[in-house]
């Protein structure tokens, strides 16, 4: 048993039975050890927690990264369409991602911001457009995934259902032309 195998587990057991459900004391049982073993590579749940979101954004952390001759906007759009669709490939994705800080993507990150930066967006407007894409993202998941089936025979007959990925798109667009206000042509 290695620390990868762990965390492979781990997420497998997300995905099976959700984030409220996932402890140690499960997965050890999951993994034919002890549960004090797990503390050889995790001291803590919350170590353990870490490693599940950093695995679990590798699909958002391997695509290439933007070159010079790139469209900010497109880039960007793509950019959070990619951090989206990795957050909903695991079960409470988002939730397991909330408040992580990105320890092994440090360098992707200040490359994007160069990127933009490059483009004209100025340095602080590219820091907080990252940010704020983020976090927009991950609230977007969370309620995707807290309402996966949405209960539509309660609401009014003149209130639309609206879909998540519809709904993504339209407040990206926002989020990109207030960015693109703020940016020299």
């Amino acid at each position: 048993m290695n620390r990868e195998t762990v965390v492979t587990e781990a997420l497998d057991l997300l995905d099976e039975v959700g984030l409220d459900a996932v402890s140690t004391r499960r997965l050890a049982k999951r993994l034919g050890v002890e549960q004090p073993s797990l503390y050889y590579h995790f001291r803590t749940k919350r170590d353990l927690l870490a490693a599940m979101a950093d695995s679990a954004m590798t699909p958002h952390s391997t695509p290439p990264l933007p070159s010079p001759d790139d469209d900010w906007r497109e880039w960007f759009a793509e950019n959070s369409r990619s951090f989206r669709r990795t957050l909903l490939m695991r079960r409470d994705g988002a939730r397991l991602h909330a408040g992580t800080t990105p320890t092994g993507d440090l360098d992707r990150i200040r490359h994007k911001l160069a990127f933009l930066v490059a483009s004209g967006v100025p340095e602080r407007d590219a820091q907080m457009a990252m940010l704020a894409a983020g976090r927009y993202t991950v609230g977007c998941v969370l309620e995707e995934q807290a309402d996966a089936d949405p209960p539509q025979g309660d609401l009014p007959a003149d209130v639309p259902v609206i879909d998540p990925e519809e709904a993504f798109e339209a407040g990206l667009t926002l989020l990109l032309d207030g960015l693109a206000h703020h940016t020299p042509a």
